[in-house]
C-alpha cells in the first residue's frame, strides 16, 4: 500500500471519477469472490485506512462510479512489517513471546476500531514456517480459482505449495513477494502448455531439474 500515502491516492483505490473503477473495482470484477491481499497496509493514508473499515465491518463499499462493491464472499488480507525491526533483536526468543510483541506494536500503531474489526491476527516471520505455507495456500487458492474461471483448471500436487514457499518467501518485504511467485509461476506453466496447443486442465507439477511449475 505504499502507492496509497496520500490523501489523494483515494482517487486511485476507489476511482476519481464517475465512470473509473479504481483498483479495487477492478480487482473486484477479476475476482468477485476469493481472497484479496493488501500489503504494507500501515503506509496507507488514513482515509485510505476508512475505506478498510468499510469492507471489514459492512463488507461493502460505495466506488467514485456510484456502484457499491459487496466483499461479503471475499478473504481480506492485510500485511504489514509493524515491528519487523524489533522482531529482529529478540529473534532468539519463543515464537508466543515474538507474536505478542508484534501484535502489542500493531495495536499501538492501528486505530483501535481497525485493529479491532481484525478477526484473525497471525505473525509471519522466518522463523515460522507453517504460517509461511498458510499465506501461500491462501494465494495458491486465490490464483487457482482466478485461472479456473478462465476455464483452466489446475489441481497442485503436495510439492507445489512448499515450492512456492521456497520461491516467494522474503524475511523483509512481507507477502507481495510470495504473491507475484506464485502469479509468475503459475502463469509460466499456463502459457508454457497452450503454446505446445494443448489444454491447460491438468495437474500442476514441480519441475526441480528446471526450477519451475509445469501442468501434466
Amino acid at each position: 500500500m505504499s502507492e496509497y500515502q496520500t490523501q489523494e491516492s483515494l482517487g486511485i483505490l476507489l476511482g476519481a471519477r464517475l465512470g473509473e473503477r479504481g483498483t479495487l473495482g477492478m480487482a473486484y470484477d477479476k475476482s468477485p469472490c476469493g481472497t484479496l491481499l493488501f500489503d504494507e497496509v500501515e503506509k496507507a493514508h488514513p482515509r485510505v485506512l476508512d475505506v478498510f473499515l468499510q469492507i471489514l465491518d459492512a463488507a461493502r463499499v460505495t466506488m467514485a462510479s456510484g456502484d457499491t462493491l459487496d466483499f461479503s464472499k471475499h478473504y481480506i488480507v492485510l500485511t504489514s512489517n509493524i515491528g519487523a525491526a524489533e522482531i529482529l533483536h529478540i529473534q532468539h526468543s519463543t515464537q508466543a513471546t515474538m507474536e505478542r510483541h508484534v501484535l502489542t506494536r500493531a495495536q499501538q500503531s492501528l486505530r483501535p476500531e481497525m485493529f479491532a474489526r481484525i478477526t484473525e491476527k497471525l505473525v509471519f516471520n522466518r522463523l515460522s514456517y507453517d504460517n509461511q505455507l498458510e499465506i501461500a495456500s491462501l494465494l495458491l487458492a486465490n490464483e487457482l480459482k482466478f485461472l479456473r474461471d478462465k476455464g483452466h483448471a489446475l489441481t497442485p500436487t503436495e510439492s507445489v505449495l512448499p515450492f512456492l514457499v521456497r520461491r516467494g518467501f522474503h524475511p523483509k518485504l512481507g507477502a507481495r513477494p510470495m504473491r507475484d511467485a506464485i502469479e509468475k509461476l503459475i502463469g509460466d506453466a499456463v502459457t508454457e502448455f497452450l503454446l505446445k496447443g494443448k489444454n491447460s486442465s491438468g495437474s500442476l507439477h514441480v519441475s526441480e531439474p528446471r526450477g519451475c511449475l509445469v501442468i501434466r
